[in-house]
């Protein structure tokens, strides 16, 4: 499992291509061969952008759900939908497709997100907006999330 680190801001131009921040496109060396994915978040106004070997991952978990089962079918139609291969191109730059940038709301100004093993593409105002709206709360999330540690006392 990769593992990103960073938040970077950077321009997107009239066709949507934004030139990959030097420090991300070398955390992603090693998959640029694979390619990647980009989707739709399922929580926030922006895009996930997956290395393949991630995405697989996911699709593994994903292709174990019942087609029969309209609760499952419908989730997969729905996490499926406008999915999208991506690849950096040689001057290191990533087309985000026009579809997506739409929906996220994507314009000039964009901020890109390390999420662990994956890379968000925000819409700068947008991430902005998310990251003070959650500071507010986030010490309460932190505490609620990473802090349970009655595991840890009795072990």
């Amino acid at each position: 499992m990769n593992h990103f680190i960073g938040t970077y801001e950077c321009k997107a131009d009239a066709k949507g291509r934004f030139m990959m921040p030097v420090a991300i496109k070398k955390q992603l060396l090693p998959m640029l061969e694979d390619g990647f994915v980009i989707r739709r978040s399922v929580f926030q106004p922006c895009l996930e952008l997956y290395p393949m070997s991630e995405w697989n991952a996911v699709m593994e978990k994903i292709g174990k759900l019942n087609r029969f089962n309209k609760k499952h079918n419908d989730f997969i139609r729905r996490f499926t939908a406008g999915v999208k291969m991506v690849e950096v191109d040689g001057n290191g730059r990533l087309l985000i497709p026009s579809d997506l940038k739409a929906i996220a709301g994507i314009t000039k100004e964009l901020t890109i997100a390390s999420a662990v093993n994956i890379i968000e593409i925000w819409d700068k105002e947008k991430y902005e907006n998310a990251i003070d709206e959650s500071a507010l709360d986030f010490a309460d999330l932190a505490q609620e999330v990473m802090g349970d540690d009655t595991n840890d006392l009795l072990s």
